[in-house]
């Protein structure tokens, strides 16, 4: 099947996938930080203050998620879409009508536990569940609502909060959920999609099915995390701290933003491929790569000290986040199996978020200690090259594994 007769034939699913991913930005750190000044002055909070707050949230999220995320190997995705969007939806509206810290925590944390947990693991559990021969280009495509939210939503953001101002921006925004995208995405994902549908497979080797249990007992699902959590510790840490970064080099915010639009655009390219290459061999040809173009984008920031060092990064930073996506959504049902894939998904997901609020608050500790940024790029330049050694034993491994007897 075509790539485009592959999208006509399967919308409603793709389409409900893709919903799902874009608006999960009301959780996700690049819109939140939106009302950041808003926030810290509504509750007189310093910079400190707050960062730990967002942080204390996003950690209580993240320790939660394992047990909230399996619920997708129990109900049917339209059911799972319900409760989640409803939780999304009143988080939104939490966080505009909070009038004190606990309900600002408690607000952050909905938002973070449904919003970038919840909505990105229906989707691409969804994706890798329901496709089996084209799970590469159903993971790519869903994948896409993340770049369209991070294209749109800042801007809208703006433009309503000068209109109605923060708190009204975020109510509404629940409300909409409520009353509009509920609606559209359960409508379009109520008849569930038929795995057996799908070719499930070109080879004859049968994958195992992996519990939960037996995953973290699987000394090699740990090391391929080393590679796999690496990004979101050190992208966000980088992107987080984007004001010392460019500071410190004498570089623009507008500079850093249209540099920030190049990534977005390289990672759309560079997913869409990577789903192509995928389907076309398998997620593990691609393990063993994925960390090298981010490895040499983050060397170059910390030796390059013109503007087009930024420009550079975000270009090879692109390429390994593009590919990253994919991995997430390909990875583990290609060696792990679907049947536990949600549970599975969700311990995943559960450590990215982890990551994502460790690697700014390390990163800051390091800066507080004296040790500069550059010093920093080429440690995690290192790591990178490093990791990606492990990387290809860890995928020789797997293939080994799969091409025993049942795949046991």
């Amino acid at each position: 099947m075509s790539y485009f007769g592959f999208i006509r034939s399967n919308l409603r699913w793709l389409l409900g996938g893709f919903l799902l991913t874009m608006f999960s930005s009301f959780g996700q750190t690049f819109y939140i930080a939106l009302s950041t000044g808003y926030i810290r002055e509504a509750f007189d909070l310093t910079s400190g203050e707050y960062g730990s707050i967002y942080m204390i949230a996003t950690l209580a999220s993240a320790i939660i998620f394992p047990f909230v995320g399996q619920i997708v190997d129990k109900l049917t995705v339209s059911r799972v879409v319900i409760i989640t969007m409803i939780g999304l939806a009143l988080a939104s509206i939490a966080l505009a009508r909070s009038q004190s810290i606990l309900w600002l925590v408690l607000a952050l944390f909905g938002l973070r536990l449904f919003g970038q947990g919840m909505m990105t693991h229906i989707a691409i559990t969804a994706m890798g569940r329901w496709y089996a021969e084209n799970r590469g280009k159903s993971v790519s495509i869903a994948s896409l609502g993340f770049t369209l939210g991070q294209a749109m939503f800042p801007v809208t953001f703006v433009t309503l909060v000068a209109l109605m101002g923060w708190r009204n921006t975020w109510f509404s925004a629940g409300i909409f959920m409520l009353v509009v995208t509920l609606p559209i995405i359960v409508a379009l994902m109520w008849v569930e999609r038929e795995p057996q549908g799908e070719v499930v497979s070109k080879s004859p080797i049968k994958i195992r099915q992996w519990t939960r249990s037996e995953l973290i007992r699987d000394p090699l699902f740990w090391v391929t995390n080393l590679g796999l959590l690496a990004p979101p510790f050190i992208g966000t840490a980088i992107f987080f701290h984007q004001d010392y970064l460019l500071s410190s080099r004498d570089w623009s915010i507008e500079l850093f933003a249209w540099t920030f639009l190049w990534l977005t655009i390289v990672s759309v390219v560079s997913s869409i491929i990577s789903g192509i290459v995928v389907d076309r061999s398998s997620a593990l040809s691609l393990l063993p790569y994925f960390l090298i173009s981010m490895g040499v984008g983050v060397l170059i920031l910390a030796l390059v000290k013109t503007p087009i060092a930024l420009f550079l990064f975000m270009t090879l930073m692109g390429i390994s986040t593009g590919i990253l996506t994919l991995l997430y959504g390909s990875l583990w049902p290609e060696v792990y199996g679907t049947l536990h894939l949600g549970s599975i998904r969700s311990l995943v997901t559960a450590l990215m978020v982890l990551f994502s609020a460790l690697g700014p608050g390390a990163v800051g500790w390091l800066i507080d200690l004296g040790i500069p940024l550059s010093s920093q790029f080429i440690g995690f330049a290192t790591y990178c090259f490093i990791v990606s050694l492990l990387m290809a034993v860890c995928a020789s491994r797997y293939k080994r594994r799969n091409m025993a007897v049942g795949g046991v």
